[in-house]
């Protein structure tokens, strides 16, 4: 897994943008209380369920990894001469 020069802020764009799509999708937002962790993971899983990205196989479905497979998701949303993919 090559991590993206800019994958923090690319990841944090892609919680908001993926959280934007989850409010669209008609979910409520995320309580206070609902940890970071479950909010990655929600966001994930809603995005599997569209088929809007590939699902990671079973044994590789950690923190590290379902953060890495949004940031691609982003970055393939992203154009050409976004600012993040420098």
């Amino acid at each position: 897994m090559k991590k993206h020069k800019n994958e923090d802020k690319l990841f944090k764009a892609a919680m908001e943008i993926g959280a934007g799509y989850a409010k669209k999708r008609g979910y409520a937002d995320f309580d206070k209380g609902v940890s970071n962790k479950d909010k990655v993971e929600c966001i994930y899983r809603l995005l599997v369920t569209d088929k809007l990205i590939k699902p990671l196989p079973t044994d590789k479905e950690d923190g590290p990894n379902i953060k890495h497979r949004l940031v691609l998701w982003l970055i393939a949303q992203l154009p050409d001469n976004h600012p993040l993919l420098d």
